[in-house]
């Protein structure tokens, strides 16, 4: 519509309709904004403490991660990460993993706008050998070139990645360092030798104010995410339509000044309802402790999972409320992490009034492939 045509639609909208959609938009973006304020530290903002690099240039570091560590909710001890932004706008990237020894855990966790984590590279998923893998978005429709071992497709152009590499102790940290110095991302023009494209347009990335995931605010950021990913996935097409209605979506530029007062006081009680609606989530599925297993993972198994375990007809809820607890958590298949909360009395764990004790019977330790932990 035009930007006069949906001006009017705005005014067509009841207050009760703005309010409703407002709180099931928010459920929806909430974590898209959450991913757009993790582009935006690691890839956008250079001034910023958290920032990474550019899109596509790997970005490793071989360290343990410390409560000063505040951009994703709950890293791990474990695996030093390497965490980078690729764009595959104007082509395919190929990763390249070297041979690690079979006695070590690692992995690439690719995760895409909404975020989705479409598919691993690594030990649980390709094994512990080298390779080549292409990583391509929804519209490259080439072949795969020789010497490629596998095309991962991505819904979205742009596409996060989590590396974790396993550390055995202080002494194996050069090692780990030499791991991941051999990880090598390239376009597919330079690994085939070939002329590059043209580069992509130059993208205008709203400057982040932090807090604003909480608030209307929010609205502007899944503005840009949606432009980003361009169409609706399944399932979504009557909320982008409706958000469309709003000025929220691709070929929009949503502005909540130009919103009518009462549809502006309609979508500030929507998103509160929706916030609202993710810590309630949060709290009654908190106590099952193995939550993270239901809450993270491909589309299709947030779908199935939400059907299955919460009787939802789309993900939105699962994905807002990952976002909230444990932005960029795994997929089960790949690792769990059962959460306490409370203690065998039901009383809320509290290191200042209590010391603590975890017991596992005897030859009754954690059934893993490659390794657990216990993280306060």
């Amino acid at each position: 519509p035009t930007a006069t045509e949906a001006a009017e639609t705005r005014q067509d909208m009841s207050p009760e309709e703005a309010q409703a959609l407002a709180k099931e938009a928010y459920i929806f973006g909430f974590p898209l904004v959450m991913n757009y304020k993790t582009m935006w530290n690691y890839s956008i903002d250079k001034d910023n403490p958290e920032y990474k690099g550019p899109f596509n240039q790997l970005s490793c570091v071989a360290r343990l991660f410390t409560p000063e560590d505040k951009a994703v909710v709950t890293p791990n001890a474990d695996t030093p990460y390497c965490m980078f932004w690729i764009d595959l706008r104007a082509e395919p990237q190929v990763l390249s993993v070297p041979e690690v020894e079979p006695e070590r855990f690692y992995h690439f966790q690719l995760i895409d706008l909404y975020p989705h984590n479409f598919a691993y590279v690594g030990t649980l998923t390709t094994g512990n050998g080298a390779g080549k893998f292409l990583i391509a978005g929804p519209d490259w429709d080439g072949e795969k070139p020789e010497g490629i071992t596998d095309v991962i497709r991505s819904e979205t152009d742009l596409v996060f990645n989590a590396t974790r590499t396993q550390l055995f102790g202080p002494d194996d940290i050069e090692k780990v360092k030499a791991i991941q110095a051999s990880y090598d991302l390239q376009p597919l023009s330079a690994f085939l030798g070939s002329e590059a494209p043209e580069p992509p347009t130059q993208l205008e990335f709203p400057k982040w104010e932090e807090g604003s995931q909480f608030d209307e605010r929010a609205f502007a950021y899944l503005d840009f995410m949606m432009d980003l990913i361009g169409s609706p996935g399944e399932g979504e097409e009557k909320l982008w339509e409706d958000l469309a209605r709003l000025g929220v979506g691709p070929g929009h530029h949503f502005d909540f000044a130009a919103l009518p007062s009462e549809t502006q006081e309609a979508l500030k009680a929507g998103v509160k309802e929706g916030f609202a609606a993710i810590e309630t989530f949060i709290s009654e599925s908190g106590k099952d402790p193995l939550l993270s297993a239901k809450i993270f993972g491909t589309r299709d198994f947030l779908t199935k999972s939400a059907k299955e375990n919460y009787d939802l007809d789309r993900p939105d809820l699962l994905r807002s409320a990952a976002a909230h607890s444990g932005l960029y958590g795994n997929s089960a298949a790949e690792a769990v992490y059962p959460t306490y909360r409370t203690d065998s009395d039901e009383e809320p764990l509290d290191g200042s009034k209590h010391g603590y004790t975890i017991t596992f019977a005897k030859d009754e330790l954690p059934p893993v492939k490659s390794f657990w932990s216990v993280t306060m």
